[in-house]
């Protein structure tokens, strides 16, 4: 699942970063290109991954599902654990899109990546290893909060980490470096679910009554492998600018959205692809943050099927990415994003009627198959539409992320909402088919042209 967490392997996400940026570390003299301090920034992504896959998407869904009641009382409400779940997700995204503005003008202007990124990855560990405290329903809530944010933690982190990219490394070397990461991110985070998995299937070798009780203990190996590998790139990088953040620089990032969406709006084939965009994409991660709970709570899969089934999702994916890659560069982005988003849809439509544990196995593997394949293809699809020689790339791209985050928002909650409706998550399912099909159909009208 790296390839949706950060988008580390595509090599646009340096153009986040503003040329004065870039100047100003070069007046510093830091020399570019050394492997040391290379192999220290990767360590970042080996050191946070732990927790985009370990928690987010293996240990932590299943077990918020087993360890709360089918329906939660708010009031006279009555909401399913599951649907609580899933809106956590969408607040902490909703946070994290509020936060990105921030963040990147932050990134791009203030000269303290090192402080922030300290920041952010101190609030994500300590929040993750918070969750240790969560045991029971009546300590619900510690493991939302802590969910939360960790996730902001993970997410803050991020926008630092990759705006490094273009202060250690040149343009030559952006893709081989950001792919060094992107390796880094999924052996460290293999190693370290492999290692929960031995620990929560022999649970008596380490005094646990069950394995449900073992779990708490991944969190806490989480939160520490996630502070601990961080220390390295915290030694390694660069300083900060010495003195205090430029004035205005908390509001630059909002700033520059407000500007590019004055240019989007006005050219129709950005603007359809972007609705085609938050669409699928939001069917995309819904699928992907949901897919543990899913399984769960409607097949019976216990932690350690979880675990093997996201092994199997992170080993597909690789070749998937690969087949696309190669599949766009003979019928082109376009084409090629069609032909995922009707997989999508069907594997949508299947997962509705999938009652077996040997069936879901089977969607995940084409799960795997589309999933690093259409975010990437994302991503470079869009910078077909950016003007030539623009001054503005990495606000364009800002803008692109905050849609990211936002379709990240609508997919969950959807999900959420539609099952609390129905009391069925089979049904939520249906409805992510119905976001694919309105991505598709401005994928369809959709004709690259560059802005003017």
């Amino acid at each position: 699942m790296i390839g949706w967490l950060g988008y580390r392997i595509i090599p646009y996400e340096v153009l986040t970063f503003t040329a004065n940026t870039r100047s100003m570390y070069d007046t510093a003299h830091f020399h570019k290109n050394d492997p040391s301090t290379i192999r220290a920034w990767a360590f970042f992504d080996w050191a946070n991954s732990a927790y985009a896959l370990v928690i987010t998407v293996a240990i932590f869904p299943g077990y918020f599902e087993a360890m709360t009641p089918d329906w939660i009382s708010f009031g006279r409400y009555q909401v399913s654990n599951s649907t609580v779940y899933s809106w956590s997700i969408s607040l902490a995204y909703l946070l994290i899109a509020l936060l990105s503005p921030l963040l990147s003008g932050i990134a791009d202007f203030g000269g303290k990546r090192k402080r922030f990124m300290r920041i952010f990855t101190l609030l994500g560990s300590l929040a993750c290893i918070s969750l240790l405290f969560f045991t029971a329903p009546s300590t619900m809530w510690v493991g939302v909060v802590g969910f939360i944010l960790a996730t902001i933690g993970f997410a803050g982190g991020i926008v630092f980490y990759n705006s490094f990219l273009p202060i250690i490394a040149t343009e030559d070397q952006y893709d081989k470096v950001s792919a060094k990461g992107f390796s880094y991110g999924f052996i460290g985070s293999v190693i370290l679910l492999v290692t929960n998995l031995v620990v929560i299937q022999n649970y008596q070798w380490f005094g646990f009554s069950e394995g449900i009780k073992a779990v708490p203990v991944a969190f806490v190996m989480v939160g520490l492998w996630w502070i601990g590998f961080s220390q390295i790139p915290f030694v390694r990088l660069p300083a900060d600018r010495v003195g205090e953040m430029p004035l205005g620089v908390m509001r630059k990032g909002y700033d520059e959205l407000r500007k590019v969406w004055k240019v989007v709006r006005a050219h129709r084939p950005t603007l359809l692809f972007l609705g085609s965009f938050f669409f699928f994409n939001a069917g995309v991660q819904a699928v992907l943050f949901l897919a543990a709970i899913f399984a769960e709570k409607e097949l019976g899969f216990d932690t350690a099927q979880l675990i093997y089934l996201i092994l199997i999702l992170q080993l597909v994916a690789i070749g998937g990415a690969e087949l696309f890659a190669r599949v766009s560069g003979k019928i082109g982005n376009r084409k090629a994003l069609l032909i995922m988003i009707v997989i999508w849809t069907l594997i949508c439509v299947v997962g509705y009627f999938v009652e077996t544990g040997l069936d879901f196995y089977l969607l995940a593997v084409a799960v795997g198959v589309v999933m690093g394949g259409t975010q990437s293809l994302s991503r470079s699809t869009y910078a077909k539409f950016l003007p030539d020689h623009t001054p503005d790339t990495a606000s364009f791209f800002s803008f692109y992320d905050v849609t990211d985050k936002l379709s990240t928002v609508a997919g969950t909650f959807l999900f959420g909402l539609v099952e609390q409706l129905t009391g069925s998550m089979r049904s939520s399912v249906l409805a992510l088919a119905v976001m694919f099909c309105v991505g598709f159909v401005f994928m369809w009208v959709v004709r690259i042209r560059k802005m003017a």
